[in-house]
């Protein structure tokens, strides 16, 4: 490797020059132009419509009416930032493009096909991938999972398809991980799903290589609610790598995805996270697993962009020898509001669960870190480590640590650690002594701090997250 022209975090000079050039880069947009967007607003008659087009069997038809019901009913969070400017009434739940999912690139609407070229979608799926699925607005336009994946039995598809040709196995764990009454806006997402990944790896099938769902949103004053399922059967191993983002408007945009994961007894399974949502937009996405007896499943999450993002993955530990491993990273800049962490419950005997999490704030911005770590008496030997840090990068930011931990058996190894503080004017300084600029020294600084994050994804994605804290830090400058 030419290391005169890379920097540590692995991306190219090349790169570097291209996205300071380009501060832009994932707020390009493509004019509205659907074949159905339906109207704005929520109610019975809309969600029958969504159902309908969709050509859904019954019992999907009422899960969704139940949600919309509990949705009604469910009370806005009482705590974390503050939602009310979220209007139900100017947000379109429902935008058809003009295409119905392809399998080849060259079948997608040039349109499409640019903004997920643009973004590299593609090029990944050539090089490194097994399958790919791309979602634009409420539908998949493209779907595509090598032919040997086929042949071991792995099923990659849209939701919609699964629904179709797989009844009987969506049934068994559809909304089984996530149920419809956790809160409202898992509530309003099972009323108004659309899209999304099913996956089903048979028993002892391993992939080598990952496979990946990318969401776009480019709709304004429109929500995305896909729904991604994934089930790793006995001894099978999986990664699972998920990519989102959208331009910026000038009105609100909503995300309230969900995901849910079943990993079996001694299964393994990897769940990577980039999200790069614009910042008008409101993510309050719900993601959880259960994990069974000797299984591991381990989450990597790289939260930028949003206006606020309410977003909490959880582990259930209910085999026993079960383990999970959360590392994230949040960043926080001017008017955004990042409430972001990890839950995790201890069942069954010898768990391990091991969290770290960094978050970053500047020019104003406020990142929280919020947890539950629930060990029930029957998690004899459970063994957990949390460990939080917040960096703040000047005077106006913010960052908080609001931990819970409730231990209910005794005989148990658990540590938590958290610190706060501002970026060092000593180390700046020392860096500035060594040739570099104010802004070049802090960046050094910052991406020590989230190296331990970046290194947890594969090398692609670790210099697309690196990309993605120069993209945060040249604009804190321009602030």
């Amino acid at each position: 490797m030419d290391r005169k022209n890379k920097d540590f975090s692995g991306a190219s000079k090349n790169d570097l020059d291209f996205l300071q050039d380009n501060q832009n880069f994932y707020d390009f947009k493509n004019a509205d132009d659907y074949e159905y967007k339906i109207k704005k607003g929520l109610s019975k008659e809309i969600v029958e419509e969504i159902s309908k087009r969709k050509n859904e069997p019954d019992w999907l038809l009422q899960i969704r009416l139940k949600a919309l019901e509990t949705y009604f009913k469910l009370d806005l969070p009482q705590w974390g930032p503050d939602l009310s400017e979220l209007d139900m009434d100017n947000i379109s739940t429902y935008v058809k493009p003009k295409t119905e999912s392809k399998s080849s690139w060259e079948d997608v609407p040039e349109d499409i096909k640019n903004t997920f070229t643009k973004l590299g979608i593609p090029k990944a799926e050539h090089q490194y991938l097994a399958g790919v699925g791309a979602q634009y607005d409420s539908e998949v336009v493209y779907h595509s999972i090598k032919e040997d994946m086929l042949k071991r039995g792995v099923i990659y598809t849209d939701i919609d398809t699964a629904v179709k040709e797989y009844p009987e196995l969506v049934k068994e764990y559809f909304s089984k991980c996530v149920p419809l009454s956790e809160h409202k806006f898992i509530s309003l997402h099972y009323a108004v799903f659309s899209g999304g990944s099913f996956v089903y790896v048979p028993k002892g099938v391993k992939l080598e290589m990952p496979l990946q769902s990318y969401f776009r949103l480019n709709s304004p004053e429109s929500g995305q609610f896909e729904h991604t399922l994934i089930i790793v059967d006995e001894g099978a191993s999986l990664h699972f790598i998920e990519g989102c983002s959208a331009p910026k408007y000038s009105k609100v945009n909503l995300h309230a995805g969900c995901v849910e994961l079943f990993v079996k007894d001694n299964a393994e399974m990897k769940f990577s996270t980039i999200e790069n949502w614009s910042k008008n937009m409101l993510n309050l996405n719900t993601k959880k697993a259960i994990v069974g007896n000797n299984a591991k499943l381990d989450w990597v999450s790289g939260s930028f962009g949003s206006k606020i993002s309410m977003l909490y993955p959880m582990s259930i530990l209910q085999g026993d020898n079960s383990s999970t491993e959360y590392v994230g990273i949040s960043f926080a800049g001017s008017g955004q509001n990042l409430d972001t962490g990890f839950k995790v419950l201890h069942i069954g005997k010898n768990t391990t669960s091991n969290v770290v999490s960094k978050s970053i704030s500047k020019s104003g911005g406020v990142a929280t870190y919020r947890s539950i770590v629930n060990i029930l008496p029957s998690a004899i030997n459970a063994k957990c480590s949390v460990n939080c840090d917040g960096l703040m990068l000047d005077s106006i930011s913010k960052s908080d640590t609001i931990p819970v931990n409730k231990i209910a058996c005794n005989d148990i190894t658990f540590s938590h650690e958290a610190k706060v503080g501002k970026i060092s004017e000593e180390a700046i300084y020392y860096l500035m002594t060594r040739g570099l600029t104010e802004q070049d020294a802090k960046a050094v600084i910052v991406r020590g701090f989230a190296s331990p994050i970046s290194k947890s994804f594969p090398l692609e994605y670790a210099v697309e997250m690196n990309r993605l804290i120069d993209l945060e830090l040249e604009e804190a400058k321009n602030d």
